[in-house]
């Protein structure tokens, strides 16, 4: 069929929109950000004060935080002003399927070691049924032997689960001057610190 050369340019002009749509399309799919839930306790709450860390994490992220004082992994928190926090599972669990493409966990200074193995799985397969690509988990700064008895419980689980991407903070921040006497809670350098150290390994859980 032959076209009159003003329709020829319509037919152009059409083609050309529908081929903008198509690449806006997919520039937006390409573009869309990832879903990422950070569940801990105080230790990483300072990311909740510190607006320059938080903004370091989430730049091209969409970043759900959940950060309580005195938070355990599977077992209920201690008290803390009155109320005894929800554990990391049941944060996990309430979100359901809105928990997001990747779980942050960075729980552990306020328990013992013992059955935190057992609570690891618990967790991994919450995320996972939940939708959850892949599993950041954080190590604790070894301050105290019970946090290098967790260490060792966080670095066997890898072995378990491939989804799961361990962020080894205690040997990233070893002779950082970034913490308090307490040698695990954070200044905003610190903050800052951590937000970026744990972007990469946000990306790898991804392609988990």
């Amino acid at each position: 069929m032959m076209f009159p050369p003003r329709a020829l340019l319509a037919v152009g002009a059409t083609a050309a929109v529908m081929a903008m749509s198509v690449l806006s399309g997919t520039s937006a799919a390409a573009t869309k950000p990832l879903h990422v839930t950070f569940v801990g306790d105080s230790v990483p709450a300072s990311l909740t004060y510190t607006p320059k860390a938080l903004a370091i994490l989430s730049r091209g992220l969409s970043v759900r935080l959940d950060l309580r004082v005195c938070r355990r992994l599977v077992t209920r928190g201690c008290p803390y002003q009155g109320s005894k926090p929800t554990n990391a599972l049941d944060a996990v669990q309430s979100l359901g399927r809105s928990l997001g493409d990747v779980l942050i966990v960075n729980v552990g200074y306020n328990e013992a070691s013992e059955g935190y193995s057992k609570g690891i799985d618990q967790i991994m397969r919450a995320a996972l049924a939940q939708g959850a690509t892949g599993v950041v988990w954080v190590t604790l700064r070894e301050e105290r032997d019970i946090y290098r008895s967790t260490n060792v419980a966080i670095r066997t689980a890898a072995r378990r689960w491939p989804q799961l991407r361990i962020a080894d903070w205690n040997a990233y921040s070893s002779g950082k001057p970034w913490f308090s006497s307490d040698g695990l809670h954070m200044s905003a350098t610190g903050a800052q610190g951590l937000a970026q150290f744990l972007r990469p390994y946000v990306f790898r859980a991804a392609k988990a």
